[in-house]
């Protein structure tokens, strides 16, 4: 085991800004020759950083690391202020508690009948995308207005409200974009217009799940009303701010491996693995949040964690583990053996998965279906990139076809 924490001087960071979607060096050699190492966050007190898929695993997975105990401890994070993070800093049962609600929205049942919707959305964005004409920005035009129609149907949201708390949720998400009083703002604007449209379900009960989670509250008092409005506005934000990053980053990499794009366009049975596959190879996430405390001593990657003592995890650096993944570093859409953590893992696996593949698929089906020549309009080195934030993407992402 390696030697006492207090005697290694951690490493800054995230270790680098990140840059387009390339993922840097040092994890690969982190996870090689240290995969469980001392950083210190730009806030917050020291962690470890897990790198490899087995350690990342454990930490998600494993009950002696827990959520809960980040409350009230200075947790190691990109931004001044701690933010709440509701059903992400819980353990079971409270956790379990809340999940159970509504995880029936997102099972692979119920998101399959939401496929035939969503794809007509899908449609629909396209025809307008067309009709303007190319260079059209596919950010602008189709990957963020169909996440946010979805959940706005799933949730029974006015979609018409849709800039607002697109504007809002950037809270969740952001590390600088925002300064401490903007976010928590954004995260106050949020929380109102969600407790005024579920103030309503009780006047006006309706059947979608802003509805089904007032019932549910109002049958047995299973929730408080605060949980009721941190968890719709979390599942609102969470619902729609990652997919809307990733699907121009997967239609990035199609397009800049041509060869790639034109493997899809010839065989459309791919796309359920190509999905997969990119969710495994895009690192989405800037830097890690949300650490884990172990609440005893584990021997975590040839390290003693201590009781009390906060680890982060790289899920991008986990998901090119060289002792999982066959030439991790190179975009395989056949691969058969894919276990990536993009999802997440264990109790706070992403409630939403099934919603979020379904709709990656539907975009990419689509647009191979509608726009088979589509390719980049400028040179990559014309693409202005997201800052400031947990999540990577294009900013825009001109194409045409």
């Amino acid at each position: 085991m390696t030697e006492a924490p207090e005697t290694i001087i951690p490493q800054r960071y995230p270790f680098s800004d990140p840059v387009r979607l390339d993922l840097d060096p040092r994890y690969a050699r982190l996870r090689r020759e240290q995969p469980l190492t001392r950083v210190r966050m730009p806030f917050g007190e020291p962690a470890w950083l897990a790198t490899r898929h087995a350690d990342v695993r454990t930490v998600l997975g494993d009950p002696r690391f827990s959520r809960a105990a980040s409350v009230g401890r200075d947790e190691p994070r990109n931004t001044p202020r701690r933010m709440q993070a509701g059903i992400l800093e819980m353990d079971p049962p409270e956790h379990t508690r809340l999940r159970r609600l509504v995880a029936k929205a997102f099972t692979a049942r119920r998101v399959e009948q939401l496929r035939p919707r969503t794809r007509q959305v899908a449609d629909e964005l396209v025809d307008g995308m067309l009709a303007a004409g190319p260079p059209a920005d596919l950010v602008e035009h189709l990957a963020t207005p169909l996440p946010i129609r979805v959940i706005c149907d799933l949730l029974g949201v006015p979609v018409t409200d849709q800039d607002r708390f697109h504007t809002w949720s950037e809270a969740i998400v952001s590390t600088t974009s925002l300064t401490g009083e903007q976010a928590q703002q954004y995260v106050d604007n949020l929380l109102a217009y969600m407790g005024e449209l579920i103030a309503r379900r009780h006047e006006e009960p309706t059947d979608d799940l802003l509805g089904a989670m007032v019932r549910a509250r109002d049958a047995d008092d299973r929730l408080d009303a605060e949980e009721v409005v941190r968890l719709a506005a979390g599942l609102l934000a969470a619902g729609h701010e990652t997919t809307v990053s990733q699907i121009p980053n997967f239609v990035y990499v199609l397009l800049t491996r041509p060869e790639e794009w034109a493997r899809l366009r010839a065989d459309p049975q791919l796309v359920p693995n190509a999905v997969e596959e990119l969710m495994r190879f895009v690192p989405l996430g800037a830097s890690s949040a949300f650490a884990r405390y172990a609440l005893e001593d584990v021997e975590l990657g040839g390290v003693l964690v201590r009781a009390g003592e906060p680890v982060v995890v790289s899920i991008p650096s986990a998901n090119r583990d060289e002792t999982v993944f066959v030439e991790p570093d190179r975009l395989d859409l056949t691969r058969q053996s894919n276990p990536h953590l993009g999802f997440g893992h264990g109790v706070h696996h992403c409630v939403g998965a099934q919603l979020a593949r379904m709709e990656l698929q539907v975009v990419l089906e689509t647009l191979i279906d509608r726009t088979p020549g589509l390719r980049l309009a400028v040179p990559e080195s014309a693409l202005t990139w997201k800052s400031g934030l947990l999540v990577r993407g294009p900013v825009a992402l001109p194409v045409a076809w």
